[in-house]
């Protein structure tokens, strides 16, 4: 099981509370995580990546292991500590101002 941490405003959304596990099957990436999100919640497709191209939105950052994830390749394999469940994958709304 593939643990997912959502910001606040998506888990009000999608109406959880807490963390989301997702059941994820074939290789584990940032594309099969968010597809598998979407499958399980409708409502958030469009909210993390675009509805067309499926590239993350600009104020949406992805971690893991403490590690931005953000600029890596879709289809890269997210580390294996988020494969066995360890650690979470984190779904990050970014700030920007000054």
């Amino acid at each position: 099981m593939i643990r997912v941490v959502l910001p606040a405003h998506l888990r009000t959304l999608a109406r959880v509370n807490g963390e989301v596990t997702l059941e994820v099957s074939g290789p584990v990436t940032q594309r099969a995580v968010l597809d598998a999100l979407e499958a399980r919640y409708p409502m958030l497709r469009g909210t993390v990546r675009d509805h067309v191209t499926h590239k993350r939105r600009a104020f949406v950052r992805f971690f893991a292991c403490e590690q931005d994830l953000s600029h890596e390749s879709p289809d890269t394999p997210l580390p294996d500590a988020v494969v066995t469940g360890g650690e979470p994958f984190l779904i990050v709304g970014a700030m920007a101002g000054g």
